[in-house]
């Protein structure tokens, strides 16, 4: 029996190109070509049949297995597929199994930061964790040079304005505050994430971030996994990703109940 026709950016995603939203825009400027001829949004391509190709090299047919892995990422790597000044990826330690499949890095971390990444050959699964659209909640855990006071927790939340960007945070928490109601370390939820923004946000607030760490997306947590090893994800894990997480009284390890409600911030 022959394939049935799809559309374009269904082809190119299920191919490991990028996501559907990214196939969109590589059609629109007019970066794919179907059969020698300019692809068009909309178009439909029979797998096995119909030659497309991107930059002049033609897109494989076979649709890759859908592989979804957390990693424990170390500082030191970088979350980049091409990188010459960085050859050290999380994409050049995954498993002998997995390296010959292209993954992308649905939410990435920095160089210098440590923690949760995930990686995925499903570019739609890898589009709706990083949207900022759906709301998908990064908790992290940030140690500063210097304590932190708990009377400019608002700051975080309010935000400030940095070379013409406003830099937030969603909630964020003291862990550990002293008698006088500061600590070196917080706990901060973000629903989207700009490149280095945590560090940003505290660099314009006067404070260093000493360490930075993703330890939860959603209601997955980074557990049990060591350090530069992956996991790969079940249905149920992967869905977890999308759900609210919870933040019992007890994680955030205040000193009184009073301080906690206190200290813990949100926007609303």
């Amino acid at each position: 029996m022959s394939a049935e026709p799809i559309r374009l950016q269904k082809f190119l995603a299920d191919a490991g190109l990028c996501s559907r939203r990214a196939a969109e825009a590589l059609i629109a400027r007019g970066e794919v070509w179907v059969n020698g001829s300019p692809a068009t949004l909309g178009q439909k391509v029979t797998p096995g049949i119909d030659r497309v190709t991107t930059g002049g090299k033609a897109v494989r047919t076979t649709a890759q297995p859908r592989i979804t892995l957390a990693m424990h990422k170390p500082r030191g790597l970088v979350c980049s597929n091409d990188d010459p000044h960085n050859p050290e990826t999380v994409f050049s330690v995954l498993p002998r199994d997995f390296a010959k499949f292209r993954f992308f890095c649905a939410g990435r971390l920095d160089k210098d930061s440590d923690g949760l990444v995930i990686l995925t050959t499903d570019g739609d699964l890898a589009q709706r964790l990083t949207h900022p659209s759906n709301l998908v909640t990064k908790r992290y855990h940030v140690v500063l040079e210097k304590q932190f006071p708990a009377s400019r927790l608002r700051q975080l939340v309010k935000g400030v304005v940095a070379e013409g960007e406003r830099l937030k945070v969603e909630r964020a928490a003291l862990i550990n505050p002293n008698a006088a109601h500061a600590s070196a370390s917080l706990d901060v939820h973000m629903h989207h994430g700009k490149k280095r923004e945590i560090r940003q946000l505290f660099t314009t607030l006067g404070f260093d971030v000493k360490r930075l760490t993703r330890y939860q997306i959603g209601a997955f947590r980074l557990k049990g996994i060591p350090l530069r090893a992956m996991k790969q994800l079940s249905t149920k894990e992967i869905e977890s990703l999308f759900q609210s997480p919870r933040t019992p009284r007890a994680e955030l390890q205040a000193t009184a109940d009073e301080s906690r409600s206190k200290n813990f911030l949100d926007e609303n």
